[in-house]
Order: C-alpha cells, then sequence, then structure tokens
C-alpha cells in the first residue's frame, strides 16, 4: 500500500520535470527561408540535450549529394553527430553499404538517385530545408564528361531544388573556377557555378583549393607517385586545405543564413606552398630522401596519361590532371611580400583575396565564419607515418615551420 500512496507523488514530479526540459528558449528557434516568396518559412527546433549529440535533434533535415566522395564523408558525420536528418543518395549498392554506419538509426536516409533523372532528385530534395551539392568528377570517363557532372547534373540539382521549394542549397566548387583557365575541369567548375546561380539565385557556392586527409590526392600522391609533382620543376604554388576544416565550414554555414545566403566563399589554406616543399616537408616526416625522379616534359607527360586512360580502366592520371599540375592557385600573390616578416601572424591579417563571385559580389573567406584553419604541417604527421620504415615508425619529429627533423632518446 506504501508504494500505491507514493506513486502519484513521483508521478508528478515527473511530470514537472518533463515540463522544464520541454521548455524552449528563443535562441534555439530557428526560421528556414526559401527563394519563393510563396513558401512557407518553418521553425527549426531542437530537441533533445541542449548539448545536442547523436541521440538529439537538432530540427534539420539535409540531403548531401556526394556523401561518399572525399569531403563528403566528414560532412555527414559532423551533421549526424548532432541530431540533423541526413539523406544521403547513393547510385548502386557499392556506395550504399558503408552509409549504414554513419550515424544512428532513422538519422541516416539512403536514397538512391541518377543524375540525369529530375524525378529521384526531387524525392531525395523535397523533404531537405538544406541541400548540399558535393558531387564532383576529376576525370573523365565514357559515360560522364566533365559537362555532364560539374554542369549539368550541378545544374539540374539546383533547378529541382527551386522548383520544390528547398529554403537553402549549397554548392560546392573550385578555387580555381575561371572560364578562361587552361584546365576543362577549372572550366567547368566556372560554368557549374553559373547554372546554379541560373536556377537558385540565393545559392552559397563554396571555392575551396586542394584538400589534405587520410585519403586524399596529395600527401598520399607525393609518396606513391613523386615523378608528377617534379613537373613543371616543382615549382607550381598551392594554397592545401585540410578537409576537416571544409566539412567544419560547410557545417557552420547549415546555421548561418545571414553569412551564407547568396554569398560566395573562397577557403584556401593558410600557408603557400610549391610542390617542391611538399615534397620536402613528405621528407621530413616520413624520413625517406626526396624522390630523384626526372621532370617529364608536359607534351610527353600528356601523352602518357592519355595512353594510360585508354589502355586501362580504372582512374589513374588524366591529361587535364597534367595540365593542373602546372596551374598556380587564385589568390597567391597574396602571399608575396618584399619584406616576409612584416606579414603579421593568423589569417585575417596575411590573406586579402581580391577574387569576384560568380554574380561579381565580394567573396567572402575564413574570417566571416569565425574560423582559423591549420596549416598542413599541424596535420601532415598523421597521414604520412605509414610510409615511414618500420625501424622509424615510432620517432618523434618536430618540424613546426620546416625545422629539420629533431630524434627524441632513439637506440641506435
Amino acid at each position: 500500500m506504501a508504494s500505491i500512496r507514493i506513486q502519484p507523488v513521483l508521478r508528478t514530479k515527473a511530470i514537472t520535470r518533463s515540463c522544464l526540459l520541454a521548455k524552449r528558449s528563443a535562441h534555439q528557434l530557428v526560421v528556414t527561408t526559401s527563394p519563393d516568396p510563396s513558401h512557407t518559412p518553418k521553425p527549426v527546433i531542437k530537441y533533445g540535450p541542449p548539448t545536442g549529440g547523436r541521440s538529439s535533434d537538432s530540427g534539420h533535415t539535409v540531403t548531401v549529394f556526394g556523401c561518399t566522395g572525399f569531403l563528403g564523408r566528414y560532412l555527414v558525420q559532423k551533421l549526424a553527430r548532432q541530431g540533423t536528418q541526413v539523406i544521403v543518395p547513393y547510385r548502386d549498392e557499392d556506395e550504399k553499404r558503408p552509409l549504414k554506419i554513419m550515424g544512428d538509426l532513422g538519422q541516416i536516409v539512403p536514397m538512391e538517385w541518377d543524375a540525369r533523372n529530375p524525378d529521384q532528385i526531387a524525392e531525395c530534395v523535397k523533404r531537405s530545408d538544406v541541400v548540399y551539392n558535393l558531387v564532383g568528377r576529376d576525370w573523365e570517363t565514357r559515360n560522364f564528361k566533365y559537362e555532364d557532372v560539374n554542369v549539368k547534373a550541378a545544374g539540374l540539382i539546383a533547378e529541382v531544388s527551386a522548383a520544390v521549394n528547398v529554403p537553402r542549397l549549397v554548392h560546392l566548387s573550385h578555387l580555381n573556377a575561371d572560364p578562361e583557365s587552361a584546365s576543362a575541369f577549372y572550366r567547368s567548375k566556372y560554368h557549374g557555378e553559373r547554372a546554379v546561380r541560373d536556377a537558385f539565385p540565393t545559392a552559397t557556392i563554396v571555392r575551396p583549393s586542394q584538400m589534405f586527409g587520410y585519403e586524399d590526392w596529395l600527401l598520399n600522391a607525393i609518396c606513391q607517385y613523386p615523378i608528377l609533382f617534379n613537373l613543371n620543376e616543382g615549382k607550381t604554388k598551392i594554397l592545401p586545405v585540410h578537409v576537416m576544416d571544409v566539412a567544419a565550414a560547410l557545417d557552420l554555414m547549415l546555421n548561418a543564413p545571414v553569412t551564407s545566403v547568396a554569398s560566395t566563399f573562397a577557403l584556401p589554406g593558410p600557408v603557400l606552398h610549391t610542390f617542391n616543399s611538399l615534397q620536402s616537408l613528405v621528407s621530413s616526416i616520413t624520413l625517406n630522401p626526396i624522390s630523384t625522379a626526372p621532370t617529364v616534359p608536359k607534351p610527353i607527360a600528356k601523352l602518357v596519361a592519355t595512353a594510360l586512360n585508354r589502355g586501362i580502366w580504372w582512374p589513374t592520371i588524366s591529361p587535364d590532371e597534367i595540365e593542373r599540375k602546372y596551374i598556380d592557385d587564385l589568390g597567391v600573390e597574396a602571399f608575396q611580400s618584399t619584406d616576409q616578416n612584416k606579414i603579421a601572424s593568423g589569417w585575417a591579417e596575411s590573406y586579402h583575396t581580391q577574387i569576384k563571385g560568380i554574380d561579381g559580389e565580394e567573396v567572402k573567406s575564413w574570417k566571416e565564419l569565425d574560423m582559423s584553419p591549420d596549416p598542413i604541417e599541424d596535420h601532415a604527421i598523421k597521414y604520412l607515418r605509414r610510409y615511414r620504415a618500420a625501424t622509424a615508425f615510432d620517432t618523434p619529429v618536430e618540424t613546426g615551420r620546416h625545422k629539420p627533423p629533431k630524434p627524441y632518446h632513439v637506440l641506435p
């Protein structure tokens, strides 16, 4: 009987506590906008623990095209871990298989899609309040050319998203997108931006430079195919950026409509490098000598790349990628100074770009997102340690800003 008399009291306390947890504050209310004036804005309300987490609900439903790519996997992980329901379109069963472990049940929703089928695209985006388009093609195949993926597919995603009243679209381009570029890939990236903005005028365009990370085609390629980075005598200037920083920037844009809507972001790395300096960095970390591979002339390199592409079915190196090895990243002139000692430390002080957006707007960068990207020196050891010899695998190395390697307590 005692337990029966106590039960209503416990029930009352539980109800009171649940009411307190259900209370919402003004800062938790986000109202989505839409390019269509007839679209009724809807509130995005967070549920669950105030600190977020996979068991909470951010209120957002997001579609990420290109979710299985180098950048897409990191973006999906960041979105899912904060309680965002993520729709991940896939092309075949090989892409669907790894998506099952990215988040909690019901948070990751795989959906089949075809880049040429507007009905399937509409099914993937009609329930979302933000759409990320990370789809891109670095090399051409018989079925998909640069124009098909980087221009037509991007324009179709933007067109369908606008037709079903998706409030926001974020499109991934490239820092070197240029209609006059010698690279067909860079030209197609520019025309893709134009197609997206024509179909979705308030789209956010993001232009990162070449990214590095665990599965990159930069640090790993220097270790495996160093001859590619002796092209142009290793003088090509690039601004490598960490893939995790780009994913974090895309994640911030989810809740920053005022900052990012109808904007173009240039997201290069904070430190200027050449292919030669990157090879020196890789050598100092892997403790292996710099490659003595010869410098192959551009016509011969393109001829070999063409033969490989026609004779081997899997991707190796394309002629257009050879052309890109001779193109400096846009904005590298901001790092040129007669007195390097006068360059202040910090991203906002050392980098000022004059690049314009696709519609002539001022290009934003890390400063507007309140972010400071990490230099490649801070993370390269994590991705390059596996290329060390077994005898030096655990040798501590101090690199800093190109400091010489300094081993500690190493027995002969």
